[in-house]
This record gives structure tokens, C-alpha cells and sequence, in this order.
């Protein structure tokens, strides 16, 4: 996570300063769905928030890095050095990991304990300790991939209400997290280094407010309260929050430069909350499936990183606003999320494979 949003950062100044188009790669999808995996099979209910914000944080602390050191880099070896530099460091944080893996697995072969969510999960243990000698075959891959309820899933309301909820949050991410150091530079006079500086705000305070509300959902669903309340609450927080900052920011109140910039900040940062809502949702209604419907979801979620970036320059080029082309869309986006999230989502365990049968 640090690494693929340092990457992504990275390609945010590229695109926003010489306009080359970006992509967050191919090989960095899977890392959220193999983390949503691990987190619902291993990790207890009233722990979920903390280890989704934990995994997610990297993706903060990797903003700021990139944001930080985006600038000076590009500025002296060229926009090419970033894809080279950041490939090279997966490489190498890939190598380290997987020698790290084989080495726990040798350190608790045969006394692996996973803790109180492994009850009864003897079969999954097995695999994990057995997987560093063998590799599932591709006819194994193709056969589970027919298992897969696929048709469930999309019948599913609480899906849909995922699906769309990620979409919203996504517009609102990739959108600021690419125009705002232009916005800072253009709109609030800015130099590059400062604009930077600046842009490292919402992240950092993202990480703050993650590392408050994560603990405070857990204990909440701990003591009883029911777990789709709890994600309710905290995703139209995500979404509501940064709606009306950004109305404040879009709306001309005589702010000095400062006074937009924490607004924005604030907002962002606020929009966090979703790492105890939203993206605990897919790991509440489905522990076989987390790591699908996330893929499903943030499958959805990568179309404002082409389109709504893309539409968001053009829009700024024909109105010259950044209201209409940056605010007004992220606002609506946000706003209609909440509608739906509050409507549809559900954070019930759901039997895809038994409503597939039945179908």
C-alpha cells in the first residue's frame, strides 16, 4: 500500500504538470483484495476497523511520500525516473517480503495459531502452511473461479450499494489527490515546492483521524451496538464531511489562502471514516467472498481514476472554474453516495452460494 499510492502520487504530478496519462498498474490491483482476504478469515469483528485502517494507512503514509519527493525528483531526472524508481522498489520490497513469509512459515509450521477467528478453520491453515511447497494449478484456478456466485452477488442490494459507495468515494480521492497541488499552485498562488507541501495535509490528516475513529467502531460494535449501524455512521461521515468543506472551499467567503486549505484538509481528512464503513463492508457480509466483491468494487471505483481526472482538466479548460470542474462533481458524487449507502448498504453475513443454488 505504501509503495503503490507513493507510485500513484507520483503519477498524480505527472499528469497534473505535463498532462501524460497515468495508470496505477496492474500488479498493485490485487494488493487490496488480498488484504481484505486476510482480514476476513483471521481477524475478529470487533478488530476489523483497526486492521482495515492499519493496511489502508499505507496508503496515506505513501501519498505523503510521494507527494513529498514527487517534485524535486521530476524536476531533475525527468517524469521517466518515477515508473523506474517506484518499479524498482516493489521489486525489492517483493523479494524481502516473500523471503520474510517463508520464514514465518518454517518458524510456526505445525503450531500456526491464528487466533480466536480460527476456530474451525483447520483447512485454511493447512493451506497456508502447505502453499510454500505448492502452487495451485491453473485448471484449479479456472474450476474456482466457476464457483464463484457471481450472479449472486449482483442480485444483492447491499453489493450495489458498495459498488456505487466506492465509485463516489474514488471520484472524490482521485480527483482532488490529482488537481490539488494544481489548485493550490494556480488558484492560491502556490509555488510547486509549497503546493506540495501543502497537498501532504489531507493525508497526514487522514492518518490522524483514522487512527481515533478505527479504535472507536471497533468498540462500539464490541459492546453491542449493531455492526450496519456502525458503518453507516461512519461512511455518511466519510461522505457528508468533505461534500460540505468542499461547498465552503467552492463559495467565494473572502478566505485567505490558509482558511481554504484547511477546509480541504479537513474534509479529506474526514473522509477516512470510510476505512470503518465502506471498506469494512465487503469482510462483514461475506468472509469467503471479501476478497471478490472488494475486487468488484474497487474494479468500479478505478473508472474516476480515468475518467473523472480526464473530465475533470477538460471541464477546467472550457469553464476556467475550479467549482465546476473540480468541486460541483466531487459534491454531487459524495452526496448521492450517502443517499444510497444509507438506503441499501447492509453489513449482514450473506450466503451467496446458497442464494446462487437456490436461483
Amino acid at each position: 500500500m505504501v509503495i503503490g499510492n507513493f507510485y500513484y502520487s507520483f503519477c498524480s504530478w505527472v499528469y497534473a504538470r505535463t498532462c501524460v496519462v497515468k495508470d496505477s498498474g496492474i500488479g498493485e490491483g490485487v494488493s487490496p483484495s488480498s488484504a481484505a482476504d486476510l482480514i476476513a478469515r483471521f481477524i475478529p469483528l470487533g478488530e476489523r476497523s483497526r486492521a482495515v485502517s492499519v493496511v489502508y494507512d499505507g496508503s496515506s503514509f505513501g501519498s505523503v511520500l510521494g507527494l513529498l519527493f514527487a517534485p524535486p525528483i521530476i524536476q531533475n531526472l525527468g517524469w521517466e525516473s518515477s515508473f523506474y524508481i517506484l518499479g524498482l522498489l516493489g521489486i525489492v520490497w517483493c523479494l524481502g517480503f516473500e523471503s520474510l513469509k517463508e520464514q514465518k512459515l518454517g518458524d510456526n509450521e505445525g503450531t500456526l495459531n491464528l487466533g480466536p477467528c480460527s476456530s474451525g478453520s483447520d483447512g485454511l491453515i493447512s493451506s497456508a502452511v502447505s502453499s510454500k511447497s505448492s502452487n495451485s494449478s491453473l485448471e484449479d484456478t479456472q474450476n474456482s473461479l466457476k464457483d464463484v456466485p457471481w450472479g449472486a452477488f449482483f442480485k444483492s442490494k447491499a453489493v450495489w450499494a458498495m459498488i456505487y459507495a466506492h465509485f463516489c468515494g474514488s471520484w472524490g480521492h482521485y480527483t482532488c489527490l490529482s488537481w490539488l497541488p494544481t489548485f493550490f499552485s494556480e488558484e492560491l498562488n502556490l509555488s510547486l515546492t509549497e503546493a506540495a507541501w501543502v497537498s501532504v495535509l489531507p493525508p497526514l490528516g487522514s492518518m490522524v483521524v483514522t487512527s481515533i475513529v478505527a479504535p472507536f467502531a471497533d468498540n462500539m460494535i464490541s459492546s453491542g451496538v449493531d455492526t450496519t449501524k456502525v458503518r453507516k455512521i461512519c461512511q455518511t461521515i466519510s461522505f457528508v464531511s468533505p461534500a460540505v468543506f468542499l461547498m465552503l472551499s467552492s463559495v467565494d467567503l473572502g478566505l485567505p489562502p490558509w482558511g481554504i486549505v484547511a477546509f480541504l484538509t479537513t474534509g479529506l481528512a474526514l473522509s477516512n471514516f470510510a476505512l470503518s464503513g465502506l471498506y469494512c463492508t465487503h469482510q462483514d457480509i461475506s468472509r469467503e467472498y471479501a476478497s471478490i466483491l472488494l475486487g468488484i468494487t474497487t474494479t468500479v471505483g478505478s473508472v474516476p481514476g480515468i475518467v473523472g481526472i480526464a473530465l475533470t482538466g477538460y471541464l477546467l479548460d472550457s469553464t476556467h472554474s475550479w467549482s465546476i470542474s473540480l468541486f460541483a462533481p466531487a459534491i454531487f458524487f459524495y452526496l448521492t453516495g450517502t443517499a444510497v449507502w444509507l438506503a441499501f448498504a447492509s453489513s449482514e453475513p450473506q450466503d451467496f452460494g446458497k442464494s446462487e443454488r437456490e436461483s
